[in-house]
This record gives structure tokens, sequence and C-alpha cells, in this order.
């Protein structure tokens, strides 16, 4: 960012309204929390390096916009209603919590919070029942962000008797008319939510900003997993790190595996065999070292390896 050492101030108008003509871009971004929240997502995050640089392209933008207004220029307030694609456990919901920071603290929304709602939340289950479900969770969320996951679902052509669609109107009416006080982020498996927009014209062309979130790598993964572990005390041994390489190579190929979100549930396990295998001899002396150690029997361990889930004793 350009640093500039102060502000000035000159009459743009002629008529004696006095404007600031130079911005320290540092100390407003700063004071907005613009640094301090993409730092944040920095460390939250590994990889996801095409989504953190949409996510500061996103925050640029908003940034300069709001300077042009302070500068009296020309400002057309952006339109910031956004589609997040990808696998479960990428990021998704992480990444709209500090979109709502940034949002917040460049005055774009009154609020900085986020109401994470599915379609149930929406949809009702007879007639009338939809429009105050849906009007109750917009009068929720206003002056916020709305993240709708698994947004392709408000769709169901395939019956008639579905009041998704009631669903779908107003939505697209508050997002229209109400743009400048509500954010709607839309989320799910990319190829359905193409599908989705595809069905529903009116989506795609009120949202701006189309962000796709990647999988993780098996390196990602990894690191994730001895994130977590770090976090809560615990460390891999030699051979459990080894294991869970192989762990993560089967896993990926399984169905329902949820990228970051199935590391946390593997991490759980783990947790729990390695508390199995140390109660399972109540006369051992336990140090420091055995508490914080995964060893290679709480990894192998795992129904991936084809073993099932131990019993007591069992993964010594």
């Amino acid at each position: 960012m350009l640093d500039l050492p102060h502000t000035e101030i000159a009459d743009v108008s002629g008529n004696g309204d006095q404007r600031p003509v130079a911005f320290d871009l540092r100390k407003e971004a700063e004071a907005a929390g613009i640094t301090a929240i993409l730092q944040q997502l920095e460390q939250e995050l590994v990889g996801l390096r095409p989504v953190k640089d949409r996510v500061r392209q996103i925050a640029s933008l908003l940034l300069v916009e709001r300077i042009r207004q302070q500068a009296g220029l020309v400002a057309s307030p952006p339109t910031l209603h956004m589609s997040f694609t990808g696998n479960p456990g990428t990021g998704k919901t992480t990444v709209a919590l500090r979109m709502a920071k940034i949002l917040h603290g460049l005055g774009f929304v009154r609020r900085g919070q986020v109401v994470s709602v599915t379609r149930d939340d929406l949809v009702g289950q007879y007639i009338g029942h939809t429009a105050p479900k849906t009007k109750e969770i917009l009068k929720k969320a206003m002056g916020g962000v709305l993240f709708i996951d698994e947004a392709y679902y408000l769709h169901r052509p395939d019956n008639e008797r579905d009041y998704g669609q009631e669903a779908i109107e107003i939505l697209l009416q508050v997002m229209e008319n109400q743009r400048e006080d509500l954010v709607v982020i839309l989320a799910g498996y990319g190829e359905r939510m193409t599908s989705f927009f595809a069905s529903n014209p009116g989506f795609r062309s009120r949202i701006a900003h189309h962000i796709e979130f990647p999988d993780y790598s098996e390196a990602e993964l990894l690191l994730i997993a001895e994130l977590m572990l770090h976090e809560r005390g615990y460390r891999f041994s030699t051979a459990a790190r080894e294991a869970f390489v192989s762990y993560i190579a089967l896993r990926r190929t399984q169905p329902l595996f949820s990228n970051a979100r199935s590391i946390r549930n593997a991490v759980d396990r783990m947790r729990l065999r390695q508390a199995d295998r140390l109660v399972s001899d109540l006369d051992r002396m336990l140090g420091i070292a055995d508490l914080q150690t995964i060893d290679g029997a709480d990894v192998l361990a795992s129904r991936v390896f084809g073993g099932g889930e131990p019993t007591a004793g069992s993964a010594k």
C-alpha cells in the first residue's frame, strides 16, 4: 500500500468546501481493521491462495470506494452480493465471517454479523408458511451478511408443491431493493450452484463476486492436522505422522470426505484412541511426552485402514 505522511486539504469545489486530496492508505486500512482481518485470515486458513487474493481485492475496492466518498469524487456503492463455491470443509464459512468484518469496518454494513441459514430456515411446509419464515430471517440479518449454505436446495423444480420459489422471489427482491443494507452470500458445490444460477438468472445478475474455493492438497491437509494438534497441545510421533500421510491419501478417495472438516474429525478420533490406549494400562506412570504424543497406533486403528475402531487396549 502507498504510504503518505499526511492528509492534504484543499478547496476542490470552489465554494469553500474543504476536502482531503491525499490519504494515508495504511492508516485508512488499519483504522478500518482491514490489515488485521487479512492477517487473521492468513493465519486461520492454510492454502486457499486464490480465495485470499480475491478477498484482498474486494477489500481494496471497498477501501478505495470509501476514500473516494471522503474525497467528494463520484462514488457508486458497489454490488456486494457474493457466491462461494466449493466442496465442504474448504473455509467458506470462515471467509464469510471475515468478509462481514471487512464490510462493517469500512461502513458498508451496519453490523459485522453473519446469519447462517439453510433451506429449512427459509422454506415452509405448507401454503402461507414460507413468506413469514423468509422475512423473519431477512429481518434478523438486515444490516449485516446473510449466508445461505447449499443454496441450490431452495430450487426444486421436480416438486411442483415445493415452496422454495416463493423464498427465492422474496430474496431477489430484497437483494435488489435493500442491497445497501444487506449482503447475501450463496454457498454450495460448484456444479450444483452453476445449475442453480442457470435456473434462476435473477441471482446471477445480482451477484458481483463469484469466489471458487479449491480442495486442499494432501500436504495442506497434513499441515492442517498438525496445526489442529498443536492448538490442542498434541503432536505426531514420527510413525504417526507417516501413518497420517497414508490416512489422508486413503480418506480423500472415500465418500463424504469434507477437507478440513474431515481432518478435524480425524484429529478428535486420534485423541480418543490415544486416551483409550493410555488408560488401558492403569499401572503405567505417564509423563508429559506420553500425554502430548499421538502414536502410530492411534492413527492406524482408523476404519480407513480397514481395522475398525479399537476397543480398550487394542491400540497399544
